[in-house]
């Protein structure tokens, strides 16, 4: 850690700085320029806070050195980590796409849902038993009972589930489900407490962006999961919010590149919720794995039109089916496997 001091600063300024460092045991190293003086901390500065230093007029500002996200981070793990789901690998050379409904209605609706989602190679399936709505009137999603319809309909064609967790209270209800893969979503990107509990399980993690949220606050949030046990995460874009309104959120391609070069975990991309809209779901889908996501989460209804939400983003079972023959081939030309 780096802490640039004030034009004007004196030497009893600095030892004040000197003493505040010695007292959290570590050392300093002062640097005397013309313009600026510079004290450099010599120690683990993960357990210093910058508002420490930053308190005192004196100090201009306080630079971290290292990145406060440790567990996550690339350099404490070169290789790509690959998260195992049932015996199917996400990360590594393999591109997984992840498909199925927003949200489980019927077991009619998932039953056929599951059935198009395997016959069009995908090898994991989604769907949500609880749903976060903007509208406290708008259709939430049916609990629990969801949870055994989607079970039903998954096992029939052994397709790990991917569901969302709201609730820190229904954990231990989505364990005796069986739950494969839990999702954080978007909203709940900083939920702390939430993310300390998921922490605790071995259960893969999806974790959403935050609609507003920088790559330094996605990556924190995922370390406040690792720092408690679980290293099974899996980073998920999903679009952020901008001031364009011709589609209902930006799909942040350039952050796939960026956030494989900081971590070592897999990340994927969900183009369905960055669109919003069906017809851009191919072209989305086409960007992510070009730009080197390692899979997609992807909408697919046996009638988008009949959908109970996000009908619009929907695809049916045929375009599920001919989109994933097109992203084989970018996974071939790329050299990935698919």
């Amino acid at each position: 850690m780096i802490i640039i001091l004030r034009a004007d600063v004196s030497d009893q300024n600095v030892q004040v700085v000197e003493q505040k460092i010695a007292s959290m045991g570590m050392k300093s190293h002062v640097s005397r320029g013309i313009q600026r003086t510079v004290v450099g901390i010599i120690g683990d500065e993960s357990k210093v806070d910058k508002e420490a230093f930053e308190v005192f007029p004196f100090v201009e500002s306080v630079i971290r050195v290292m990145k406060p996200y440790k567990i996550v981070s690339r350099d404490s793990h070169h290789e790509d980590t690959v998260i195992d789901v049932a015996g199917i690998p996400i990360g590594g050379k393999t591109i997984q796409i992840i498909g199925g409904p927003c949200s489980v209605e019927t077991p009619d609706q998932m039953a056929k849902a599951a059935a198009g989602v395997a016959a069009a190679g995908c090898r994991l399936m989604r769907g949500g038993a609880f749903k976060p709505r903007t509208s406290p009137y708008a259709f939430q999603g049916v609990g629990v009972e969801g949870l055994e319809m989607f079970q039903v309909a998954a096992r029939k064609h052994n397709l790990p589930v991917v569901t969302e967790l709201m609730d820190v209270r229904m954990l231990d209800t989505f364990l005796e489900h069986k739950v494969d893969v839990i999702q954080i979503g978007t909203r709940n990107m900083q939920n702390f407490d939430l993310l300390k509990e998921v922490g605790k399980v071995q259960t893969p993690v999806i974790l959403k962006r935050g609609m507003s949220a920088t790559i330094s606050e996605w990556l924190m949030s995922a370390e406040y999961i690792a720092a408690n046990g679980n290293h099974n995460i899996i980073f998920c874009e999903r679009g952020v919010r901008s001031f364009e309104t011709a589609y209902r959120n930006m799909l942040d391609v350039t952050a796939i590149p960026v956030i494989k070069r900081e971590t070592h975990l897999p990340v994927i991309i969900d183009p369905s919720h960055a669109g919003g809209k069906a017809w851009m779901v191919p072209a989305l889908s086409r960007a992510a794995i070009a730009a080197g996501a390692d899979g997609l989460l992807i909408e697919m209804h046996p009638c988008p039109s009949e959908a109970w939400c996000d009908a619009d983003q929907a695809l049916n079972p045929e375009q599920l089916s001919e989109l994933m023959v097109e992203l084989r081939g970018i996974a071939h030309v790329i050299g990935r496997d698919f």
